[in-house]
């Protein structure tokens, strides 16, 4: 016969925080990109990587940047001389954690 103990569990919840799924926490997590523009600085910050390591393994490969560039409806401005480059925060946040296979499976 297979024994069980059922018990209450109290645990009290700081003052100043609260409790939320892991779904409304993602949520919240997207919405804040809603709108916002990352410059490559933004997008080193977000990946742990260098700019050049950025560049060679996602922004220029051909598999990529089809689907990156503006200039195909994606969500990268790739610049010209002087420009600075420019990633739609949300969309380029998805891309990441979507992609992360094929981006370190070369």
């Amino acid at each position: 016969m297979e024994q069980q103990l059922n018990v209450q569990l109290t645990i009290p919840v700081p003052e100043g925080q609260v409790m939320i799924s892991k779904v409304e926490l993602e949520e919240l997590k997207s919405s804040s990109l809603e709108g916002l523009y990352w410059n490559m600085k933004d997008l080193e910050k977000r990946t742990g990587k260098s700019d050049p390591w950025i560049k060679e393994n996602i922004l220029y490969p051909t598999k990529f940047r089809q689907e990156l560039d503006i200039k195909n409806g994606g969500f990268v401005y790739y610049p010209v001389r002087g420009q600075t480059w420019s990633f739609q925060a949300k969309k380029m946040s998805k891309f990441l954690e979507d992609n992360f296979n094929r981006i370190f499976n070369m």
